[in-house]
């Protein structure tokens, strides 16, 4: 992953071999990406917010807010949403 405007994008080598570029990298569970941008941060954390709600309102019958707000509170917390 190459940082910065100014970036004069060198190729990176290791035991010989050129590694591959990437355009986002995972670090300590946060996304970093090569425009500085968050929005794969904010993706994931949305993509995962709804599977949350999806098996809550699968496994779920009885549906009242108060206690599928507290469900997702609970799970999210668990979970490290």
């Amino acid at each position: 992953m190459h940082l910065g405007r100014q970036n004069i994008k060198s190729d990176y080598y290791m035991d010989g071999q050129l590694l591959q570029e990437t355009k986002a990298e995972r670090d300590l569970g946060i996304i970093i990406s090569d425009s500085g941008k968050v929005a794969g941060q904010c993706e994931e954390a949305y993509l995962k917010a709804n599977r949350m709600l999806g098996l809550i309102k699968r496994s779920v019958k009885y549906r009242h807010p108060k206690v599928l707000l507290n469900l997702y509170k609970t799970s999210s917390t668990t979970l490290g949403i």
